[in-house]
């Protein structure tokens, strides 16, 4: 278990600090390709599917039965989807209106409109903040639960989760950069939603001190595959195709899926199952 528990821990990790690489994004670069990050995200979406019914879903159903693996697979959707609706959404940025008065009332009113809407973006940022750290909490039971199965599929769900942060970090970082020019709290807010999978991993190691059975763990994992299923097509696809437009997004979750699929056999072959166990 302890081996398991610190093999979490560095997974989570690696995944949960990709929201840095996006922070690093917006710091070297505020101005983002909105378009290459749309096209990040519908690959990672492709990662995801693939793990989620190619590998977790698959395995749960060949070792619990067609019955009771659908059972964990849509109870893992239905956690989620409740999950999802507590997630607070960003407040929409009011627009600047071009201001007709006089020169000298017309410049106070442009800067008390820009006050007002930094403090709107800055708040867009703290709430997109807490909503992706919210939702990291079972990104990183999600990874622990894969590492108890085997290295090869705590890998394969850290690399997928690792991609998909990028952009969340974008997420945070562009308008907490915008509303107080600081990039150290860009960098720093953003890289502290990353923290809550590890934190994650903590959670479920205190619920299951000890070895799970496998057909628990299968279950769960099963679960894991459903919460994967409805994070990509709640919240994955419908950025991606915002950012790069639907036909190119699609091309890149059919890349990442292509990708995740040779990635799953290839660590099937070179790194055993039981590997970690």
């Amino acid at each position: 278990m302890d081996y398991q528990f610190i093999l979490g821990i560095a997974l989570s990790c690696l995944g949960g600090l990709s929201t840095s690489i996006g922070a690093l994004l917006v710091i070297v670069n505020p101005a983002p390709n909105l378009k290459m990050l749309g096209l990040l995200q519908g690959f990672a979406a492709g990662l995801m599917l693939s793990i989620s019914f190619f590998d977790l879903v698959h395995n749960a159903l060949n070792a619990l039965g067609f019955l009771k693996g659908n059972l964990w697979f849509f109870a893992g959707v239905i956690f989620f989807a409740v999950v999802s609706k507590f997630i607070p959404e960003p407040p929409a940025s009011a627009p600047i209106s071009e201001d007709k008065s006089g020169k000298k009332g017309g410049d106070e009113r442009n800067k008390d409109i820009m006050k007002k809407r930094q403090r709107q973006v800055l708040l867009s940022g703290i709430i997109t903040a807490i909503g992706i750290s919210l939702h990291n909490f079972p990104e990183g039971m999600a990874v622990f639960l894969g590492s108890m199965k085997g290295l090869r599929v705590g890998l394969n769900l850290s690399l997928a989760i690792a991609l998909h942060n990028i952009p969340e970090g974008v997420a945070v970082a562009l308008p907490i950069y915008y509303a107080t020019q600081s990039k150290w709290e860009a960098f720093k807010l953003a890289s502290l939603s990353g923290f809550a999978e590890p934190l994650g991993v903590i959670i479920i190691a205190c619920l299951f001190p000890s070895s799970l059975s496998p057909e628990i763990l299968e279950g769960l994992l099963g679960a894991v595959g459903g919460i994967m299923a409805f994070l990509t097509l709640h919240e994955m696809l419908p950025l991606a195709f915002d950012y790069a437009g639907q036909k190119q997004s699609v091309k890149a979750v059919f890349c990442g899926m292509a990708f995740m699929s040779a990635s799953l056999y290839f660590l099937h072959i070179s790194i055993p199952e039981d590997l970690g166990m």
